[in-house]
């Protein structure tokens, strides 16, 4: 099992940097304790209500790409504070990460009323991502309805001299926008049949194309 060893202080005085060479030194115990290979130690000096901390970001990144199991940290107010601490325990929950303070002696106990929260949170973006895939369902059936077909790909191409340009049906986009689906509705739709784009490409190819037709006429 992998751990990340977590240690923060608030202030970046000097006097703080024993405090995290302390909590380092417990922390690695704590892992040793409890059976866990420490992957990674991140130290930080920074306030506890930002979320803006290199050291957490750096944490929230390889927790996503590596299968890593828990956070070991001094005790909760070192993850965050206020809503900072919400969002992030969150986040580490979401990917399966589990926390681990030396104020518990092991699993992270947290309040009810911050249980509750997270819970919350947690059914509020279940119901978004629920949401997200009917407007994407709904966008893909409008648009088979007014004569998109996915089979017909158009091919990729590519800018060598830059960064490779997406492969994007534009004839559809154009289409389906003058059938009065949004650039929103038609990105979504177009990422149901496989085109990851956003709707800010979307928008901006079907300007490329309504400004290289009014040269044509000119």
């Amino acid at each position: 099992m992998k751990a990340i060893i977590y240690c923060r202080v608030s202030t970046k005085k000097e006097a703080q940097e024993t405090s995290l060479q302390r909590q380092e030194e417990e922390l690695l115990s704590l892992a040793a304790r409890k059976g866990y290979e420490v992957a990674e130690v991140i130290k930080e000096q920074a306030s506890g209500y930002d979320l803006d901390r290199p050291g957490m970001l750096d944490l929230l990144d390889l927790a996503k790409r590596e299968p890593i199991d828990a956070v070991l940290i001094q005790d909760e107010t070192r993850i965050g504070r206020g809503n900072a601490k919400i969002a992030l325990l969150h986040c580490l929950f979401k990917e399966g990460v589990k926390v681990f303070s030396i104020a518990d002696d092991g699993e992270l106990q947290l309040s009810e009323s911050d249980s509750m929260v997270i819970q919350i949170v947690s059914m509020v973006e279940e119901y978004q991502r629920k949401i997200h895939n009917l407007k994407i369902k709904r966008g893909m059936k409008r648009a088979v309805e007014n004569g998109f077909r996915p089979e017909e790909n158009l091919k990729n191409r590519g800018n060598p001299a830059g960064r490779e340009r997406k492969e994007v049906p534009v004839e559809e986009i154009v289409r389906l926008r003058r059938n009065n689906l949004t650039f929103e509705e038609i990105a979504a739709t177009l990422k149901g049949f496989g085109y990851q784009v956003s709707k800010a490409t979307v928008h901006r190819r079907f300007q490329e194309y309504t400004e290289q037709a009014g040269k044509e006429v000119d």
